[in-house]
């Protein structure tokens, strides 16, 4: 946590309402999102008792099941739900551009540029809390290996069509999810606490009705109020007021509400399997479709809140300009979701259990390299995360009193001007420390020189100043020109190249005694776009 943060926060304790982490919204938000509040009953991760999702903030579809522990109703509950998600996904996938990618030519080995399909837009799906993300995660991984009655008719428990597909997808949202920057898949609590800085620990921040309630509490009441009112407030019936952003369910509620209502729709369901034909049939299918109805009024009451809440979440995050790096990050998640729908329109296999040594290091690469460009790019377009970093001596502001043009020692001399800088920062600096600042978008390296005086440092700006003997105009700073250094670089640089996973030694899975590769299952026609 940054210094700037933890004033924020002591501020938020002193005002008794959040106050702002950040000037413009760092991350995108699609004009159409899809929003998923799921629910899942106690003891058994992964098991679905119901979800809200859909796009409309006034007309959500519910989803239930009434005997969470019944394979056939998840299936169910599974298939209703890839009714929902896919053609919400499959109405990004025709909308296309033409975009040119670096790639390898086989021939001469060399990176060309070939012009490739890019989807226009991507589809973003928003789920309450961090948990909400792991739930998507976990379904994916218990959805995508699973086969249906057209590939394994001997299948003991065949899955619905699509089923698998839309496990492949959530594992794709998943996985995105982890790395820095992504708006694939945001969680409503972390896309809050990255703009807001509250007056309760990062822990608490993850309940989504105490979060909103110290960012625009009730008139009359403080935060921190508010908050407690959200967490602990209980109506007559002793059920909590503001149930907890999902997927988890409250206990009073499972002990007093669910599973008496589960207990009456199992009674109703061997009723009516044991039932003659007949006016008793009847009744007993009355009785058990009022008990399925009152098991999905439950589960509204309890993700209805929620759901309202997420829609709030939006409402303030739309209310905040767009960082100057959003759109560049979005771009990289369209990238991502372009790949994966070609990936199955070419028919391969699902991702695999485990990812083999080299895939697994590549993705950690990725994931540390995303971090430093997102903290990076954040800090450039946000006066108010930059001052963070100033603070913490990895930048400095102040304003240009001398520039004097010198030149390389060399048998081309090159502009070398040295700039005198007026600071009152304090930045962590050595001899011929590289510093940066944006010049039209692009970063520009400086050497730092020395100290003239106490608030006084000289810097040698080294490269975008063109080609020729004189800088280009617009290169070099002026006299009375207000710039803001980094010490740490804008763009980040790639790490070396990895083996192919056929060359790696034995002790990363690679030969002698490489193991047989899964065999994957056969191409359907579910399994297509």
């Amino acid at each position: 946590m940054s210094l700037i943060t933890t004033l924020a926060r002591l501020e938020a304790c002193r005002t008794g309402r959040a106050q702002p982490a950040a000037t413009v919204r760092h991350r995108h938000l699609s004009e159409r999102p899809l929003v998923f509040v799921p629910l899942t009953t106690a003891g058994e991760a992964g098991a679905p008792l119901g979800a809200l999702v859909g796009t409309d903030r006034y007309a959500p579809r519910l989803l239930a099941v009434p005997q969470p522990r019944d394979r056939d109703l998840r299936f169910t509950f599974l298939a209703e739900l890839a009714d929902v998600v896919l053609p919400y996904l499959d109405a990004y996938t025709e909308d296309v551009e033409a975009a040119e990618r670096n790639e390898t030519d086989p021939e001469t080995g060399k990176r060309v540029k070939v012009e490739v399909e890019l989807c226009a837009d991507a589809p973003q799906l928003i789920v309450p809390s961090r948990a909400g993300v792991d739930f998507v995660r976990l379904l994916g991984r218990s959805m995508r290996f699973r086969r249906t009655a057209e590939q394994d008719p001997e299948a003991p428990y065949p899955a619905p069509p699509r089923v698998p597909l839309l496990g492949r997808w959530l594992t794709h949202f998943g996985e995105r999810a982890r790395v820095p920057g992504s708006s694939l898949l945001p969680a409503m609590t972390d896309l809050l606490a990255r703009h807001w800085a509250t007056g309760q620990s990062t822990l608490e921040d993850q309940h989504l009705g105490a979060l909103l309630a110290w960012i625009d509490p009730p008139d009359g009441s403080t935060g921190a109020e508010a908050a407690l009112h959200a967490e602990l407030a209980r109506d007559p019936e002793g059920q909590l007021m503001c149930p907890p952003a999902g997927p988890a369910t409250d206990p009073a509620f499972d002990n007093k509400l669910l599973a008496p209502a589960i207990e009456r729709y199992d009674r109703a369901r061997t009723a009516l399997a044991t039932a003659e034909d007949g006016p008793e049939a009847d009744d007993r299918l009355g009785e058990l479709t009022a008990a399925e109805r009152e098991i999905r009024e439950l589960v509204l009451s309890r993700t209805l809140p929620t759901w309202e809440k997420v829609w709030q979440g939006l409402d303030l995050l739309r209310a905040l300009p767009d960082g100057a790096h959003v759109e560049e990050r979005w771009t990289r998640d369209r990238w991502s979701f372009t790949a994966h729908r070609d990936r199955i329109v070419a028919g391969e296999p699902p991702q695999p259990r485990r990812d083999d040594a080299v895939t697994a290091a590549n993705k950690l690469a990725a994931r540390e390299r995303e971090q430093a460009r997102l903290e990076a790019q954040e800090a450039l377009d946000d006066p108010l995360v930059m001052a963070g970093r100033r603070l913490s001596g990895e930048a400095f502001a102040g304003e240009v009193t001398d520039v004097v043009m010198a030149y390389s020692e060399s048998k081309r001399p090159s502009p070398r001007p040295l700039v005198t800088v007026r600071t009152e920062d304090r930045p962590h600096l050595g001899e011929r420390v590289r510093v940066y600042r944006s010049l039209g978008g692009k970063p520009q390296a400086a050497e730092f020189v020395g100290w003239e005086a106490e608030d006084l440092l000289v810097l040698r700006v080294v490269d975008k100043m063109g080609r020729g003997k004189e800088p280009e105009a617009g290169s070099v700073p002026e006299k009375g020109d207000q710039l803001c250094f980094t010490l740490f670089e804008h763009e980040q640089r790639g790490g070396p190249k990895l083996p192919d996973p056929q060359e790696t030694p034995w002790t990363h899975g690679g030969p002698p005694g490489e193991a047989a590769a899964e065999a994957a299952d056969p191409l359907t026609s579910e399994d297509v776009l």
